[in-house]
């Protein structure tokens, strides 16, 4: 039977014993010398033999090796429509999502890392995918609930560590959600899971958050209710729930959770507004942004 190059590699790494898929053969010079070579694939290389591999790096405690080398390649070679084919993008998006999963609940430990940039990673397979298909229904639909998932259950909520660099899992996390909620497949119901899932993030987080997690956050509501087919009483009932939560802070005895909730609201609403108001002018933009300002009005 013949097969092509593509599904040759798939094939292979298929096959290969978990043990010996972990390891890596390559060392940092070598990715190194792609980024400098502007991400070309380096002669005689299987790009996607190479993609299994870079993706060992994303929980690696190394900033340059996870961030600045990892995901940088994966953010060109993603976006480059003849380097990963539709089915090797599938097997990584496998992957990825798998990783979401891996140490979930645990806090201040590096398995955030794999998590956290596996969720980055699947954010620009998303957004390939809403502009060329290749995921398949079963394929998105299964992702968008991971990534709500996901977006409720991590427990490690560090933004930016001096050590290790950018950690940063909910902000994305939420990159994720706003290149799913682009996605002509999303549905009526997946666009309410979407809004309920950051309501409950924003909710349940102990702290406030310093590095602009509200900003990603609203920029994936920004996605959602700007769907054509968005029902903006529904963003109306989702906007007074949040104040009634607000309402709720003040009515009992202070905490510092409570206030931590009172404040990722506050500055979630501030960064929409923003974000509303760069949005091409419109009757619906407007109504949209109108609400907004009212609640922060009475803040």
């Amino acid at each position: 039977m013949h097969f092509s190059k593509a599904a040759r590699a798939v094939l292979i790494l298929s096959l290969l014993p978990g043990s010996l898929i972990a390891q890596t053969t390559h060392d940092q010079a070598f990715w190194q010398a792609i980024a400098k070579n502007h991400y070309a694939v380096p002669a005689n290389q299987s790009a996607a033999v190479l993609a299994h591999e870079l993706s060992q790096l994303l929980g690696s405690p190394d900033p340059q090796l996870r961030d600045d080398l990892a995901y940088s390649i994966f953010a060109n070679w993603i976006a480059r429509p003849n380097v990963l084919q539709p089915s090797e993008l599938q097997a990584l998006a496998d992957e990825w999502r798998a990783n979401m999963k891996i140490g979930i609940g645990e806090s201040d430990t590096n398995s955030v890392l794999r998590r956290s940039f596996s969720a980055l990673c699947l954010s620009m397979i998303a957004e390939r995918d809403a502009k060329t298909p290749f995921l398949g229904e079963a394929r998105y639909h299964q992702l968008l609930a991971d990534a709500l998932t996901y977006l409720q259950s991590e427990r490690d909520l560090r933004g930016y560590d001096a050590k290790l660099g950018w950690i940063h899992a909910n902000a994305h996390t939420a990159d994720l959600l706003q290149a799913l909620a682009a996605n002509s497949l999303l549905t009526k119901e997946e666009e309410s899971s979407i809004l309920s899932a950051i309501g409950t993030r924003l909710s349940s987080a102990p702290q406030v958050y310093t590095q602009g997690e509200q900003d990603r956050m609203a920029a994936a509501v920004l996605a959602v209710i700007r769907r054509p087919s968005f029902d903006a009483t529904a963003f109306e009932s989702w906007l007074m729930r949040l104040q009634d939560e607000d309402k709720r802070v003040w009515a009992n005895p202070l905490t510092p959770e409570t206030l931590a909730r009172y404040q990722n609201h506050t500055y979630f609403l501030q960064a929409l507004a923003v974000r509303l108001s760069l949005e091409p002018d419109s009757s619906r933009t407007a109504d949209f942004k109108t609400r907004v300002l009212g609640i922060l009005r009475t803040r």
